[in-house]
C-alpha cells in the first residue's frame, strides 16, 4: 500500500556534527554509513538540508563544491557521491531518503538534474519544521503515516523546485513587466490580442518579451494565451447554452470547425462530447 501510493520514505533523521569530529558519526544509520574519502552510491534518493556550519560536496556530475549553512542536497539514486563537514566548523544536517515512481518521473521531466543537485536557500525555519514534522510521525508509526510523510517530501520538492525558479529572476522589473503582460492577457482573453501588440503596450520589443516570458513562464506568450483560451472554452461549455459557432465567434476563432480542432487538440475530445459528458455528470 505505501509503494501504492508512489513515494515511500526509507529514512529520516537529523544530527549535530561538532567540529573537529569523526564523520559520519557512530550515530549515522548503518546501512548508510560511508568513508567520504571514497564516497558512495545509494539506492534512493536523498535530501539533505545543512541548516549551521560549512563543508563540501562532490558528485560524479557535479564537482567539488563548497556547502555553506542554509543548502540543501538533492542526492540520486546510483549517482556516486561524497560529502563532509569542515574539521573548523563540522554542521547540522537533516536527511530524509526516500523512492517511488513519482519521484523517477520528476527526474525524467527535467525538474531535477544530477549536474545541479546542490540548492542554496538560506535557512529556512520552514523546512526545518517539515523535517521534524516528518521524523515526528515516523517515529509514532501510526496508521497512514507513510503516505503522510511521503506527501511532506513532495511537498519539500516542490518548494525547492519553487524557491530555485524564481532565485533565477532576481529582476524585479522583469518579474513585473510579465506579471503585467499575464494581467492584459486574462482581461482581454476574448479579444484578438496578440504577443507583439502587448509587449508594444508594456513598452518592451517583442523579442526580449518572448524570451524573457518563456524563461519565466515555461511556455510562450502565445502558447500562454492559448491557455486561457481553452480554459475559457470550458467554462463557456459549461456554464451557458452557447453552440460551438457562438462560442468560436466569442474566443475570436474563424470557425466553429477550427475552434472544435483546437478544442480537441487541448482535451483529446471535441467540445460537444466534453458538454454531453458534463451534463451527464451533473445529473
Amino acid at each position: 500500500m505505501d509503494e501504492a501510493w508512489g513515494t515511500v520514505v526509507t529514512t529520516v533523521g537529523c544530527q549535530p556534527i561538532p567540529p573537529n569530529s569523526f564523520y559520519p558519526r557512530s550515530q549515522h544509520p548503518k546501512s548508510h554509513i560511508f568513508n567520504p574519502q571514497y564516497g558512495r552510491v545509494l539506492k534512493e534518493y536523498q535530501l539533505i538540508y545543512i541548516s549551521e556550519g560549512r563543508g563540501y560536496f562532490e558528485s560524479r556530475s557535479c564537482k567539488r563544491q563548497e556547502i555553506e549553512a542554509g543548502s540543501l542536497i538533492l542526492l540520486f539514486p546510483g549517482e556516486w557521491h561524497t560529502y563532509e563537514p569542515s574539521k573548523e566548523t563540522g554542521w547540522f544536517e537533516y536527511w530524509v531518503g526516500f523512492t517511488g515512481e513519482r519521484i523517477d518521473s520528476l527526474l525524467k521531466n527535467g525538474f531535477f538534474s544530477l549536474e545541479s543537485p546542490v540548492y542554496r536557500l538560506g535557512f529556512s525555519s520552514a523546512l526545518i519544521g517539515m523535517y521534524e514534522d516528518i521524523i515526528s510521525y515516523a517515529s509514532q508509526e501510526r496508521a497512514g503515516y507513510q503516505q503522510m510523510i511521503s506527501s511532506i517530501v513532495l511537498y519539500m520538492l516542490g518548494m525547492v523546485y519553487y524557491k530555485n525558479r524564481n532565485a533565477a529572476f532576481t529582476d524585479s522589473a522583469t518579474i513585473d513587466k510579465i506579471n503585467e503582460a499575464r494581467d492584459i492577457m486574462k482581461q482581454e482573453i476574448e479579444k484578438k490580442t496578440s504577443p507583439e501588440n502587448i509587449a508594444q503596450r508594456i513598452g518592451v520589443s517583442y523579442s526580449w518579451f518572448r524570451k524573457m516570458f518563456k524563461q519565466y513562464v515555461d511556455v510562450s506568450p502565445a502558447q500562454y494565451q492559448a491557455n486561457l483560451r481553452f480554459l475559457r472554452a470550458k467554462e463557456l461549455l459549461d456554464t451557458t447554452g452557447l453552440n460551438m459557432t457562438e462560442i468560436a465567434y466569442r474566443l475570436n476563432f474563424d470557425s466553429a470547425s477550427q475552434f472544435t480542432t483546437f478544442f480537441k487538440k487541448k482535451a483529446g475530445i471535441p467540445p460537444m462530447q466534453y458538454r454531453k459528458e458534463g451534463l451527464r455528470f451533473k445529473k
